[in-house]
């Protein structure tokens, strides 16, 4: 990761940035403030209503969510704050490495997440049987997701935090995250790039197609869709989910596999700039994604806001009345 950092830096060097810089700064604060909003709101009935708590295939999607809200909270504000006063990177600073850890945990482990949620969809849709008791739900969900977050923490914490290696060149350009010079190293710079983003992203694209095709398939053969009742909602879902991963979040695995790989090097350096801006977009807009896919929380903003109005009718006309 870090040679691609250096070819990245290397080829941006000679561009300068200072308007593109201000644009980006003010679309990531908007775009950050409005996504932690609606991330807040969608959290808040997510785990106090107890119907959407209790249902499995809402967890995996709240601790989506719980990701996007700490990485919108912790990772963006050190962004803009480069993005403002275009420093170089302080990369011996305790700070910097806390960052580094945190960026680096919470975009492995939401790709690893989405993964899991495509694969768990399957489970939900076809083969609900696996869950019907609580010893079953236990392995079969509830399990894979407890590995998941220990193996991510704990992984990442030996690599980064616990690591005596972090020094990285002085970088002028604010544009890169800071990684640890650790992954140098062939095998996990490698193995880190196949296993937490290229083998995550094949999953998530490659059964997406395959739930989209299986109802497709159901609907010819048996002139019905699957329950289509029960089940839409939750098929809808993670296929919004995936499209939205394939649209702002693809482009940047796709640049740098190309770059690693030494295919097309050229035009992916050159998009990586923009590709890296808008990745983070999946992240802004995932709450979002997820507030659309859940009609409880839209019939319950709708209620609020209806409620709300008549408080400000009734008042407005005992003023009136006052007066």
């Amino acid at each position: 990761m870090s040679n691609l950092i250096d070819t990245y830096i290397e080829n941006q060097s000679n561009i300068n940035y200072e308007i593109f810089y201000s644009v980006q700064l003010w679309l990531y604060l908007i775009s950050n403030i409005l996504s932690i909003l609606c991330c807040c709101f969608v959290l808040f009935y997510l785990l106090f209503d107890q119907t959407l708590r209790t249902a499995l295939h809402n967890h995996v999607i709240i601790i989506l969510l719980f990701i996007c809200l700490f990485y919108e909270s912790i990772c963006i504000p050190f962004i803009l704050y480069n993005y403002h006063f275009d420093i170089s990177w302080q990369t011996r600073s305790i700070s910097y490495r806390f960052w580094s850890f945190i960026d680096i945990v919470l975009n492995r482990s939401q790709l690893i997440f989405l993964a899991w949620a495509t694969i768990e969809r399957h489970i939900f849709v076809y083969h609900d049987q696996w869950l019907s008791t609580k010893e079953k739900r236990f392995y079969i969900h509830y399990l894979p997701i407890i590995i998941l977050i220990i193996y991510c923490l704990i992984w990442y914490s030996i690599l980064i935090l616990f690591s005596s290696c972090f020094n990285i060149n002085n970088q002028s350009n604010s544009n890169v995250i800071p990684y640890p010079c650790i992954l140098n190293h062939r095998s996990i710079k490698y193995f880190d790039l196949i296993c937490h983003q290229i083998i995550p992203s094949l999953i998530i694209i490659i059964l997406s197609i395959i739930l989209l095709l299986r109802i497709r398939w159901q609907t010819i053969h048996f002139n019905q869709s699957v329950d289509w009742t029960k089940q839409r909602k939750m098929i809808f879902q993670i296929l919004s989910i995936s499209i939205l991963y394939f649209l702002f979040y693809g482009p940047w695995i796709l640049a740098i596999i190309f770059v690693q790989f030494r295919f097309l090097e050229n035009i992916a350096l050159n998009m990586m700039t923009y590709a890296f801006f808008f990745s983070d977009y999946f992240t802004f807009l995932l709450p979002f994604v997820c507030y659309a896919s859940l009609p409880e929380i839209q019939l319950k903003l709708k209620k609020l806001f209806y409620y709300l109005l008549q408080q400000l009718q009734s008042r407005c006309s005992r003023k009136r009345s006052h007066k």
